[in-house]
């Protein structure tokens, strides 16, 4: 039997880790409203930080938004941040009028401005919503976690929501932005970043952060999980870092992904740690087979990122010092795109392709502003554009040396191909890491979302307010 084990209500806040069951169309409506409002507020994420940040309800990350599938979501948006916001609904298809993303689809909210946003969620999965304004909104708080829920799903005793998130040092940004950050890498031992990584290079860390959190606070004062012997516990993990990779390891056991960016993967498999791009997200389960206690934890060289911990538990080991991970991937069997499509495959499938386009991913020089889709910032960047029914193939190549989380709005694009090599099952996602010194990634995607203009752009916020960017613009 399923336990009902959780704090607060559904749309409480992140801190409350613990997610309430899944919903089976069980509220009075099937339109679930919501209301939510950024404002100014002093975050301190552990002692010794306190910041001036923009929280949505009054904390970070905002509200956990959550639905089920076949039913709409009407959210008001009250802006008293100071600042121009909207709201992005990632990972969303829907109309590209509730998209959120400012200059494309509406205008800036400003501040004491109110938009409604109502549509119909979907696909079902772990989406997230965040601001994009191109004000900064993200990096100072204004994120959290959407969850439209699938019946047909397994069910699981134990359901988590876990997002990891970090506090920036906003000189550290603005020197990012210049092209003239410094800020230390800090990836763990073992890494394709760490052994890619060449003494000019910037690749790994632009912005220098403050802290590392997890759901809104820094180890030991992260919520800690509870479960119970045999529990099948689900977690539904987000990277909503601005600009840096994850590695997520939970001590003693194995992971088992079902679903990358909320879509089903073709074949579940587990792994000792998931790498997760900037705007990621993983659905991993694993199951409860002894009393303990164990760390879930980011992965990292640096030890101020080791505050990215909450404790897993079982009673009688609430005090009990929790088993961590070696702050290395050394090793280890962690989470690739290739090893999660079961390998390569023949030659790619391009039947019915009827739109192409390849961009070479640039920029990044020292002390250059300038991000780059060929040799272009937005909004000069070569757009895509389709009429209804095109199926599309996109080809990145990136000559930088900084990975690249590339983000479509508006699509559910299928991973095929990767530096080169095509794979075996493709992926759905909304999000894929281009690999930096020459890597190649090919998307394939059906132009069958509603007509508009559709964002194409790097997730790393300083690439992407620095040019790297384009758009897929419906004609028809």
């Amino acid at each position: 039997m399923r336990r009902s084990q959780f704090v607060g209500a559904v749309a409480g806040s992140m801190s409350a880790v613990v997610l309430a069951p899944r919903l089976q169309r069980a509220l009075a409506s099937d339109v679930v409203s919501y209301r939510l409002v950024a404002t100014p507020m002093r975050y301190s994420p552990m002692p010794g930080v306190v910041v001036d940040a923009i929280g949505y309800n009054g904390s970070i990350p905002g509200p956990l938004l959550r639905v089920t599938h076949g039913q709409r979501v009407h959210v008001e948006y009250v802006n008293q941040s100071s600042i121009a916001t909207a709201v992005h609904w990632h990972g969303m298809v829907l109309p590209s009028a509730m998209d959120g993303a400012v200059g494309v689809t509406q205008a800036a909210i400003p501040h004491d401005g109110r938009f409604v946003y109502s549509f119909a969620p979907g696909p079902p999965g772990t989406r997230w919503y965040h601001d994009h304004a191109g004000d900064l909104g993200m990096l100072r708080g204004l994120f959290g976690m959407f969850i439209v829920d699938d019946p047909r799903d397994e069910p699981a005793d134990v359901e988590c929501a876990i997002v990891f998130h970090d506090v920036p040092d906003f000189a550290s940004v603005r020197a990012a932005m210049m092209g003239d950050s410094r800020a230390p890498m800090i990836d763990p031992m073992g890494s394709p970043e760490m052994r890619a990584m060449k003494p000019d290079d910037k690749m790994g860390d632009e912005v220098r952060y403050l802290a590392h959190c997890i759901n809104g606070a820094a180890y030991p004062n992260t919520k800690r999980l509870r479960v119970k012997v045999g529990d099948r516990v689900r977690l539904r993990i987000l990277n909503a870092s601005a600009t840096q990779t994850r590695y997520v390891r939970l001590a003693g056991h194995r992971l088992r992904v079902t679903h990358a960016d909320g879509n089903p993967v073709p074949v579940p498999m587990e792994f000792d740690a998931l790498r997760i791009g900037v705007a990621e997200r993983y659905d991993a389960w694993f199951e409860v087979r002894k009393p303990g206690a164990w760390l879930l934890q980011g992965l990292s060289s640096d030890p101020l990122a080791f505050g990215q911990a909450m404790v897993v538990y079982t009673d009688g080991y609430e005090k009990a010092a929790p088993l961590s991970s070696p702050q290395s991937v050394e090793g280890i069997d962690y989470l690739t795109y290739e090893k999660l499509a079961t390998g390569f495959g023949a030659a790619l499938d391009e039947r019915g392709i009827t739109v192409r386009r390849n961009y070479t991913l640039g920029g990044g020089a020292w002390n250059s502003p300038r991000w780059t889709l060929n040799g272009a910032t937005w909004p000069n960047t070569p757009k895509i554009v389709v009429r209804r029914g095109d199926r599309v193939r996109v080809h990145f190549k990136n000559t930088t040396d900084m990975d690249h989380p590339m983000h479509l709005h508006g699509h559910v694009f299928r991973v095929v191909e990767i530096d080169g090599k095509p794979l075996a099952r493709p992926l759905d996602k909304d999000t894929s890491l281009v690999r930096a010194n020459g890597g190649t990634l090919t998307w394939i995607f059906d132009a069958d979302s509603p007509a508009g203009r559709w964002l194409l752009h790097c997730h790393n916020e300083i690439h992407m307010m620095d040019g790297m960017m384009t758009e897929v613009d419906y004609t028809a």
